[in-house]
C-alpha cells in the first residue's frame, strides 16, 4: 500500500516547494500552570491542580508527570480533556469489531476519515454498513484520500453517493478536480471515525484486507507467508476513546470536510453533551500540511527531550530528521533507557532502507532497535516514562511531519501505559534485536540501497 501512494506522491511533489521542520525549544515549563478540560468546559485553576496531585498519588511518578503534563500543555492550542476511556484496539480484528459495534448502535451520525479505502471484502462491509445506516436516518459522512485509494474503483465511493452517503475525496489527483493545486504532495493521512459525537476510533488502522489475519502470538515461528515468502498478517495499533475529548476530534473532521469544500453537513447533532465516560485525560492533536509547524512532530520531541526514564517507540516508516536523531541520541546519552521497534520488511524498499541508513550512528549512540519478526509492523506508538502514551496515524518520517494531515491521541497517566508497556514487550519478544558489531558487517548490496534511498527520505 505504502509503495503505490508514495511513488504517487513523489511524482506530484518534484514540482512543488520543500518545507522544513521547527526547532523544538527545550524551554522548562510551569507545572502550575496546567488547565484541564471536563464534559462541561475549562476548569479552574483549582480543580486542574487538584486532578494533577491525583494522578501524582496514583502514579507514584510526580516529577515525572509533572514534567510531562507541563510539556503537553504548554504545545498545542487544543486543551487536555478528562473524563474519558480509551480502549487499546491491537490488530485489525479487534478493531474491526469494535468499529462495527459501535457504528451499528449509531443513532444519529457517522463522520469517517481515512487515507485508504480499498474495495476489498473489508471494504465492502465498510461501504454496506455505511449505506444501511444511512437508509436507516444517520447521517454518514466519508473523506477519503485521493493517492491513498488511488487503485479504488470510483464505483465504489459513486455507489456510495447514490445511496445518500456525503463523500469528499481528499485533494483529488485529476486536475480537473483538484481544490488545491499548489499542494499536490499535501495528503491526508489520518485514519478517524466518530460516532454520535461519543467515541472516536484512530490509529494506524485503514479500511483493507490486510488487516484481516492480525498478528497472533508465536507468529515467529509460523508466520503465514505468501508465495514470495513474506508475511501476510499485519501488525497494527487502533485505540477506541469515549469521552468529551471526542468534540476535539469532532472539530478536527468538520474542519477538513470545510478545507475540502464538503457540503454543508446539516441534520446530525455533531457536538451532543458527553458525560464523563472514564478516567483518561486525553490530548487530540491534529496536525496539517498547512499548518505553520506540525504539532505532533514538536509534542513528540519535547516529550522526548523531557524524558527522564524510558522512551519506547514503535513505527512503521523511520526516517528521522536531524532534529528527531540528534533527541533520541541526546536521551540515551543522559541515561534513558531508548528503545525502537521497527518493521523487518515493508511494503515500500525505499523507506525502509532510508531509515535503515540511520541504524549505526543510532546504535552507536546505544540506542537499542529491534526488528518486528513475523507481520509487517504497521503501528505508530509512543510509550515515555511511564506516563505518557501516543497512538495515531503519525510516522516517524519527513513526510507525515511535513507533507500529510495526521491525527494522534496522548493519554497522560500510568494507568493506560501499563497496558502500552505490556504491549510494548509483546512485541520485542517476536521481534530480532540488532546488534551493532554484525550490522557493521551488512553486505554492499544493503549499504547501496540505504544511500540510494537516503537520497529521497524528504519525499518518501
Amino acid at each position: 500500500m505504502k509503495a503505490a501512494s508514495s511513488l504517487a506522491i513523489l511524482s506530484l511533489a518534484l514540482v512543488a516547494g520543500c518545507a522544513s521542520l521547527p526547532e523544538v525549544s527545550r524551554a522548562h515549563r510551569n507545572p502550575e500552570a496546567v488547565r484541564f478540560e471536563d464534559a462541561h468546559g475549562p476548569l479552574s485553576r483549582a480543580q486542574s491542580a487538584a486532578i494533577l496531585d491525583k494522578l501524582k498519588n496514583s502514579s507514584g511518578e510526580s516529577s515525572l508527570l509533572d514534567r510531562h503534563v507541563a510539556v503537553e500543555q504548554s504545545l498545542v492550542d487544543t486543551p487536555m480533556v478528562v473524563g474519558n476511556r480509551a480502549t487499546l484496539l491491537k490488530d485489525g480484528p479487534a478493531t474491526y469489531r469494535a468499529m462495527f459495534a459501535a457504528m451499528r448502535k449509531a443513532r444519529d451520525h457517522i463522520n469517517m476519515e481515512t487515507y485508504i479505502f480499498e474495495d476489498d471484502e473489508a471494504g465492502q462491509k465498510f461501504s454496506d454498513l455505511l449505506i444501511e445506516k444511512q437508509k436507516e436516518g444517520v447521517h454518514v459522512s466519508l473523506i477519503y484520500d485521493s493517492v491513498g485509494s488511488f487503485n479504488t474503483p470510483r464505483a465504489l465511493f459513486d455507489h456510495l453517493r447514490e445511496s445518500g452517503v456525503q463523500v469528499v475525496e481528499f485533494n483529488p489527483v485529476n486536475p480537473l478536480e483538484g481544490k488545491n493545486k499548489s499542494a499536490l504532495d499535501h495528503r491526508d493521512h489520518r485514519k478517524l471515525l466518530i460516532v454520535d459525537g461519543r467515541v472516536a476510533f484512530l490509529g494506524g488502522i485503514n479500511v483493507s484486507s490486510v488487516y484481516s489475519s492480525g498478528s497472533a502470538p508465536g507468529s515467529r515461528s509460523k508466520p503465514k507467508t505468501d508465495k514470495n515468502g513474506k508475511s501476510t498478517a499485519w501488525r497494527d495499533t487502533h485505540v477506541q476513546i469515549e469521552g468529551p475529548v471526542v468534540a476535539q476530534y469532532q472539530k478536527l473532521f468538520l474542519t477538513t470536510w470545510q478545507s475540502q469544500k464538503g457540503e454543508p453537513l446539516t441534520g446530525g447533532d455533531y457536538f451532543p453533551k458527553v458525560p464523563e465516560a472514564g478516567k483518561e485525560i486525553v490530548h487530540a492533536i491534529g496536525s496539517a500540511a498547512d499548518e505553520p509547524y506540525s504539532q505532533i512532530y514538536v509534542t513528540l520531541v519535547s516529550a522526548i527531550n523531557s524524558a527522564e526514564s524510558y522512551i519506547y517507540l514503535t513505527n512503521a516508516y523511520f526516517v528521522p530528521d536531524p532534529q528527531l536523531l540528534a533527541a533520541l541520541k541526546d536521551a540515551a546519552a543522559r541515561g534513558v533507557d531508548v528503545r525502537i521497534i521497527l518493521p523487518s520488511h515493508t511494503d515500500f524498499w525505499a523507506v525502509f532502507h532510508a531509515g535503515r541508513s540511520h541504524y549505526t550512528e543510532l546504535l552507536e549512540a546505544d540506542v537499542r532497535i529491534y526488528e518486528r519478526q513475523g507481520a509487517l509492523l504497521h503501528s505508530k506508538t509512543a510509550l515515555i516514562d511511564g506516563v505518557w502514551s501516543c497512538i495515531g496515524s503519525t510516522n516517524l518520517d519527513w513526510r507525515s511531519f511535513v507533507h500529510n494531515n495526521e491525527i494522534d491521541a496522548v493519554i497522560l497517566g500510568d494507568k493506560f501505559a501499563d497496558q502500552m508497556h505490556a504491549m510494548f514487550e509483546d512485541d520485542v519478544q517476536e521481534s530480532r534485536a540488532i546488534d551493532l558489531a554484525t550490522w557493521k558487517h551488512r553486505s554492499l548490496w544493503l549499504r547501496t540501497k540505504e544511500w540510494s534511498a537516503r537520497l529521497w527520505e524528504y519525499w518518501l
